[in-house]
């Protein structure tokens, strides 16, 4: 399913994402919870740029025109009106920071946020249902892009 290529933490977080998402569309919470706490036990600065990078470009593709603050509204309203219901403990707050996190938008430098893994496979899940793109496509391309950025030499 995933290039042979990849490195094995490309693939475990290829394939921890992917199940996490498929977790979030079912609404499967033990699986969601043991899928993203799989996800915890993975190099924590690697699973965010991935996630982030995700989560950018199914912002793209959804928003072509650009992204304002409306949009940015209805995606956290959506994302929470379709989650809390099943997960009745999410913190709002973690949705918004995994989004402006993704975004490069950081509103709490001096304070480190709770772990916003969770949150990020939850917008991913809404955003790949949103905008049809499969989910295994948007995760390839999210790490094949960060491979591609860190082969890259600075001048």
């Amino acid at each position: 399913m995933w290039p042979y290529d990849w490195p094995s933490p490309a693939r475990a977080i290829a394939t921890t994402v992917a199940a996490s998402v498929a977790a979030a569309r079912t609404r499967d919470e033990s699986a969601f919870f043991e899928h993203t706490a799989d996800l915890a036990d993975l190099p924590a600065d690697q699973v965010t740029i991935v996630l982030s990078a995700v989560i950018r470009e199914l912002l793209e593709a959804a928003h072509p025109d650009g992204l304002d603050a409306d949009d940015i509204r209805a995606v956290l309203t959506d994302v929470l009106r379709h989650s809390l219901p099943w997960l009745p403990t999410l913190d709002p707050t973690t949705v918004a920071t995994a989004l402006t996190g993704a975004l490069g938008i950081d509103e709490h430098p001096d304070r480190p946020p709770t772990n916003p893994h969770p949150a990020a496979i939850l917008l991913i899940a809404h955003l790949t249902e949103a905008t049809r793109i499969p989910t295994e496509a948007g995760i390839t391309r999210a790490i094949n892009e960060v491979a591609r950025a860190e082969t890259i030499e600075m001048p």
